[in-house]
């Protein structure tokens, strides 16, 4: 299948001897496998206080280094790395070029996507046609959040979201910003809520809440056809539950 341009995001590049070292100093995986070679890492920037703020790739390409970012989390996130910049010798500018993703065989100088195989390939300056891809289908098929959508700044935190299972999180990297508490989340405590697949039958608007014998369970997220992602409390998911006007159950299936 043919790739497609992502209208939806922005690709900036970082220049200066810093570049690398401050960002691994910031976000959620590690990018030190890009200090030698081309590739592409998923990672996350998170408050002080561990909260989800923003979700980007890091991508080297000869030699080149960039982010490629949703619009519903840049002009926030320019903002803040341009907060933690201070004296390091890093500038970061936007690109007019395009992002393309796309399923099937990659064409030359695009990059698999680290968070899930059925996400196809993203490339950057490749020619691509406009968007014809299903990517919610998928996205809810994997339980793939997306940023602004079921990640949301200030309030989501990235292991309930599924981090360490997509790729977006290394426990052994070292110091970043939230790292304590997302290691004290990971080591101590189990996790009560998280995002999850339903089955879902009947209308309910995205952002719905979800009850279950009439008690707050979670939230309604991102539809595809008879599944949905919801970002559910586990001890109240485990029989039926309601939203808007749709009825939802926990959906176990293999995809």
């Amino acid at each position: 299948m043919p790739g497609e341009i992502a209208t939806d995001r922005r690709l900036w590049e970082l220049t200066g001897k810093d570049r690398l070292h401050f960002l691994q100093g910031l976000v959620t995986n590690d990018l030190r496998p890009l200090e030698g070679a081309d590739g592409i890492v998923w990672a996350a920037l998170l408050s002080p206080q561990g909260k989800y703020l923003a979700d980007f790739f890091v991508v080297r390409i000869a030699g080149r280094l960039f982010i490629d970012i949703s619009d519903r989390v840049a002009e926030a996130t320019l903002k803040r790395l341009n907060m933690y910049r201070l004296r390091a010798d890093v500038q970061i500018t936007a690109l007019d070029l395009p992002v393309a993703r796309g399923l099937g065989e990659a064409p030359a100088g695009a990059l698999p996507d680290p968070r899930h195989p059925d996400l196809g390939w993203r490339g950057y300056g490749l020619p691509a046609g406009e968007p014809s891809i299903d990517w919610d289908a998928i996205r809810v098929a994997h339980v793939i959040p997306e940023s602004g959508l079921e990640l949301v700044p200030d309030d989501s935190y990235i292991l309930e979201a599924g981090f360490e299972t997509l790729n977006g999180v290394d426990f052994r990297k070292g110091c970043y910003v939230g790292q304590e508490v997302t290691a004290r989340m990971k080591h101590k405590t189990e996790l009560r809520k998280g995002l999850v697949r339903v089955s879902i039958s009947g209308d309910a608007d995205f952002g719905a809440e979800i009850t279950a014998d009439g008690k707050p369970a979670g939230t309604l997220f991102t539809r595809a056809g008879d599944r949905a992602i919801a970002y559910l409390r586990h001890d109240r998911a485990q029989g039926e539950m309601q939203a808007g006007e749709a009825v939802l159950r926990l959906d176990t299936e293999a995809s």
